[in-house]
Parts: C-alpha cells; structure tokens; sequence
C-alpha cells in the first residue's frame, strides 16, 4: 500500500505536438486538502491534470505520494491515484452495481457514500441521469480511498443542486485524507468546499491563495478572468 502523500509540482511543462501549454506551474496539494484550479478557457487546466497523471509526457519536478513521480496513467492508478475525466467513467451497458464490482467496489460500500444510488443499482448505468452518473463515477473513485483524486469539471451541464452534491463527496474524500485537486467551471461553489485555490492563466500560475482570500476577490478574479460569470470550460 502506497503511504499517504499529496501533490508537489515545480516548474511543470506540458503540451501536445511540440507546442507548449505549461509554462512551469508551481501548486501543492496535501491530504486532506480540497484545492480548486480555476482559470479561463484554454488556461492549461486540463493539461495540468493529464501531465500529473502522466497520459501526457511533461517537465518539471513532480512528487506523487510523497516521492517523485514515476510510470504511466495506469501505474500511478495502481499507486492510489484517481483522474476523473469531464466524460463519464464507467461501462453503460453495465448495471450500476456490476460498474461498481467492475471497480473492485462493493456496492454496499458505495451505497454507505451515496444512498441516492441504491435505487439504482439494478438499472444500466446508461439509463441514468447525468448527474446520476456523474454521482455514480466520483462514488467509485471515493470508495476505492484513492490517496490523490483529481477531477476535471464535476459540475459540467448539471444542476446547481447536483453541483453542489458533488462539491460534498469531494469535501468528504478529503475528510477522509485524500489530496483533492479539482478543475472547476464554478468558481464560487468550489471555493466554498476548497481549502485553497490556485488561478491558471496562459499556462502559468496567475494568482493563489487561500479559498476565503479568494472569495473575497472573487468579483476581480471573474471580471478580469473568468468572463464575470464564474464559469470557464475547456478542452
């Protein structure tokens, strides 16, 4: 069993055929830390997870559980590490608990973290609503007590309440002691469950803070970068 540890980075570079989109980004996830990465479209924010959980070749010094960060996407899985793509990660001509089983899960164990799904257990996990599903792939990650879970946009075309839920389970993953890194489209809801937050700019770390110092900048930070409304999406 991999021994508990975060996510250290300095100076990390990434990008795809040739062309930078990193430009040494600094940030530290410990555990038990929800930290939010917010930034507008094209920042580099889905690039930071991808490099960090090594499906793209990057630069820089990254640690992973306490020690420098080594192997591929599926290593670093098996090392405790969860990636929650914007798409949804399960099989959807499976039942919701043969997904969970698929996942080494036990349902009853699943259920404990998020009753809504017992109702659901004997359904296709296609059948669900997205939020359903969304609850369902963030459920199987907590469940398997990852020591990292990092996420890219929860809260893509969900409900305020179903956003709000999900911000919960990811509160509680790192209650539990995991290092939470999240990329969120809501800047203000992920702040009220973050400890920290860093904003993503161009490829470089344009400002950091704590979630309340934030907060209390929230209004310059989405008039000058997020397009006033809180929101950014990306690729």
């Amino acid at each position: 069993m991999t021994t508990r540890g975060g996510v250290r980075v300095n100076g990390l570079r990434a990008g795809y055929g040739g062309q930078e989109v990193l430009h040494g980004v600094d940030l530290h996830v410990e555990p038990g830390e929800v930290v939010a990465l917010l930034g507008p479209n094209g920042a580099g924010k889905t690039t930071t997870l991808l490099a960090l959980s090594g499906w793209i070749a990057s630069s820089g010094e990254v640690d992973l559980f306490g020690g420098p960060a080594t192997g591929r996407l599926w290593q670093r899985a098996r090392s405790g590490m969860a990636l929650l793509p914007e798409s949804r990660a399960f099989v959807r001509r499976l039942t919701v608990a043969d997904n969970l089983r698929l996942a080494e899960v036990d349902p009853d164990a699943a259920v404990a973290i998020s009753p809504e799904l017992e109702p659901r257990l004997h359904l296709k996990a296609g059948l669900l609503s997205g939020g359903e599903q969304q609850i369902l792939s963030l459920t199987m990650a907590i469940a398997r007590d990852p020591v990292i879970l990092m996420a890219d946009e929860l809260s893509f075309g969900l409900a305020p309440l179903i956003v709000r839920r999900m911000l919960g389970l990811a509160r509680l993953a790192a209650d539990g002691g995991t290092a939470v890194l999240l990329v969120e489209q809501y800047a203000r809801q992920v702040l009220q469950v973050a400890d920290r937050g860093y904003l993503l700019t161009q490829g470089s770390i344009a400002t950091e803070g704590s979630a309340g110092e934030l907060l209390d900048r929230i209004d310059e930070i989405e008039a000058a970068y997020l397009g006033g409304t809180g929101k950014s999406e990306e690729r």
